[in-house]
């Protein structure tokens, strides 16, 4: 497969630049770090050894959340702090942050009095600012009524309190930070894996780099920013940076099966080791899990037994006309959480691993211009890119007051699309049972949907669903193949789109028209990486 011109574009940059900041891995910490630095004026590069958002940061249960159950270990200022950073992202991104009702159900013998649960919720309502709906006590004839899918052999009643989600998915929400970067002049490559770094002696980082595509080169730059999620140590290492704090990893698992409540709600439970499982709205399809099964290895991987442990307990608080088997699994995440522990030798035993929260530290290094991101959350994520402004200050590399770096599109360029959006009839067309088709390309695509709707102008044909069940367009394939940087079908089938989430793979590999989209993507590569991906013969 060719190079695509941006691509091109961007490694000939990053060969012919010193940056004022490198930033190494393209999940959410990283991606946050690079549109928040590229704003302040500063030269920015980062780089992704895979996809943007291919690691922990597509693997999320898509809750945008203050941590409630951070209230049951007294952590009160994590909560706080939180709940601000969830309110921020739903001012800033009102189309995609959305508010959504957990409706939990407690079951007899639960370690806490039902009320006293719901007095928490309250409390959490409070700490939020009371920028939500309030909470509600449940009995178990209101359960019985709202959700009649709900067991409740074994409940005591619940409560109901809100939250908030992301209405697509996880990876799609950090290529908007992504797409922010490159706007604003920064250099962005995925596939670009780091085999080396070294602190020379004129006071700059030497970044040894090997695209998936060409040879290897240097990066050059003043100031390093180890954005590597769980490979935070092991770039450290690889860079001879030592660190008061280190990763340990809880793998968690979700399972995306068909729609089982007709309610845009979560379904919110304990399960059957005492933590937070959820039935989560994802289109036309449910979410469920998750598990927290510590782990050192990675990648982490999908064993029978996380399988069964998600359907198991599913199965054991819905009543369905029949169980749920891995036969009705439509797609898995598999990812860890970085949790941060203080201290390079410390031990931890199971009750430090099961308390620990998902808080972030970042830890400077001034000796050699280098920063590390350890731990963090997406609902955190703008608090990172504002302290990283901060430390990259204290290190010298200096920098302007920043624009805003974030939000969606302004309130003229979304009227100008959806007056165009109506023109061509998108407005009336359904998307996966979530709102209009229109609504989805703004909230995917910012300002940046009307290049969307000009090629469906230009060429009417590209207005064809890929496939029925979730209509993503041919025309977005066509945007993508020159502005976000596809290099595989598993970029656009998993994280630019969440297609392979909520679309059989047999259903994927039966379409013609995702063939056309791959032909748009890939050119005269697009055979290969249709086999690739499906081993298995182009539709006919």
């Amino acid at each position: 497969m060719g190079i695509d011109p941006l691509r091109q574009t961007l490694i000939k940059r990053l060969q012919g630049e010193v940056f004022d900041v490198a930033i190494i891995g393209g999940g959410i910490n990283g991606a946050v770090a690079a549109a928040a630095l590229s704003a302040t004026g500063l030269k920015v590069a980062l780089l992704e050894k895979k996809d943007f958002a291919s690691s922990t940061s597509q693997e999320s249960s898509n809750l945008v959340w203050g941590g409630i159950k951070y209230l049951e270990s007294y952590e009160f200022g994590l909560v706080w702090e939180l709940c601000r950073s969830r309110n921020e992202l739903m001012k800033s991104y009102p189309n995609e942050v959305k508010e959504l009702r957990f409706f939990t159900t407690l079951e007899r013998g639960f370690r806490k009095p039902r009320f006293l649960v719901f007095l928490g919720a309250v409390l959490y309502w409070m700490m939020g600012r009371f920028k939500t709906a309030a909470p509600r006590l449940l009995s178990n004839s209101d359960i019985q009524r709202e959700e009649p899918t709900i067991d409740l052999g074994k409940s005591q009643g619940g409560l109901e309190y809100s939250d908030c989600y992301l209405k697509d998915n996880d990876a799609r929400f950090v290529f908007h930070f992504i797409r922010r970067a490159l706007r604003q002049g920064a250099t962005a490559l995925n596939y670009a894996q780091v085999q080396g770094l070294a602190w020379d002696n004129e006071g700059k980082w030497s970044i040894a780099v090997k695209p998936a595509d060409t040879a290897s080169f240097q990066v050059r730059a003043k100031l390093v920013i180890n954005a590597g999620g769980p490979y935070t140590d092991q770039l450290n290492t690889l860079a001879g940076i030592r660190t008061q704090h280190r990763h340990i990893f809880s793998k968690g698992i979700h399972l995306i099966v068909r729609r089982l409540t007709a309610h845009e709600r979560v379904l919110t439970f304990f399960a059957d080791d005492g933590r937070l499982f959820f039935v989560i709205p994802m289109g036309a399809c449910s979410c469920i899990g998750t598990t927290d099964t510590r782990v050192q290895e990675l990648p982490a991987r999908i064993e029978a037994a996380d399988r069964k442990f998600v359907l198991d307990n599913i199965n054991k608080r819905l009543r369905l006309s029949e169980p749920l088997t891995e036969a009705d699994i439509i797609g898995e995440r598999c990812g860890v959480r970085p949790l941060v522990v203080a201290g390079r030798d410390r031990v931890l035993d199971q009750e430090d691993w099961v308390n620990l929260s998902r808080k972030h530290e970042i830890e400077v290094d001034k000796a050699q211009n280098h920063i590390s991101v350890f731990g963090g959350k997406l609902t955190d994520c703008l608090n990172i890119g504002r302290e990283l402004i901060e430390a990259a200050a204290q290190l010298g590399v200096k920098a302007k007051t920043p624009g805003l770096w974030y939000g969606e599109g302004s309130s003229e360029a979304k009227a100008r699309f959806t007056s165009e959006a109506e023109a061509l009839g998108l407005h009336n067309v359904r998307d996966q049972g979530e709102g209009t088709l229109a609504e989805r390309l703004w909230r995917n695509y910012g300002e940046e949907a009307v290049k969307v709707l000009g090629l469906i102008q230009t060429e009417p044909k590209l207005r064809e669903p890929i496939v029925e069940s979730a209509p993503v367009l041919l025309a977005e394939a066509a945007f993508m193949a020159k502005e976000e940087l596809v290099y595989d079908l598993e970029d656009f089938l998993r994280r630019r789109t969440r297609l392979s989430l909520v679309v059989s793979r047999a259903e994927l590999s039966k379409s013609k028209t995702l063939y056309r989209a791959c032909e748009l993507l890939f050119g005269a590569g697009a055979e290969a990486q249709w086999m690739a991906y499906f081993k298995s013969q182009i539709p006919a």
